[in-house]
């Protein structure tokens, strides 16, 4: 014999959530706080490659594989750099967060970026970790 059923309104009930793509006030606030986090990291890292006698090629180059946050060209170098910014360690260091996937992708996003630009050289991918406002660049990390 099965257990006796109980009826649907004992059922606990699951709690609301805003409507499909919609965000609450908090999390909107968290996602802006972020973006300006990530933008001051790539503001940080682009004036770093000006100063050491790069030009700036492009920041935030996106296609449908994803996005670059600054290409850089000194010369024949051409530098590709994953910027990551954070404003503490809690979670490890911003430049721990560039794994093996995004490595791939990255190679694969500047593949993309030579052929349509039509620009040559050599290729260098950097990492630009930034945390609590201090900039490392990280050249050739991968």
């Amino acid at each position: 014999m099965s257990p006796p059923r109980r009826p649907a309104a004992a059922l606990p009930s699951a709690p609301l959530r805003p409507e499909h793509g919609r965000r609450s006030a908090d999390a909107r606030g968290l996602a802006d706080a972020r973006r300006r986090v990530g933008s001051a990291g790539e503001d940080l890292a682009a004036a770093w490659y000006v100063a050491h006698g790069f030009e700036l090629l492009a920041r935030n180059w996106r296609c449908e594989l994803g996005e670059v946050d600054v290409v850089a060209a000194r010369g024949t170098l051409v530098v590709v750099c994953e910027v990551k910014s954070r404003t503490s360690s809690t979670f490890g260091a911003p430049a721990e967060a560039v794994g093996p996937a995004k490595q791939r992708r990255l190679r694969r996003l500047a593949a993309r970026y030579l052929a349509e630009t039509g620009r040559r050289g050599t290729v260098r991918f950097d990492v630009a970790s930034v945390l609590a406002g201090e900039l490392e660049v990280l050249e050739g990390a991968f």
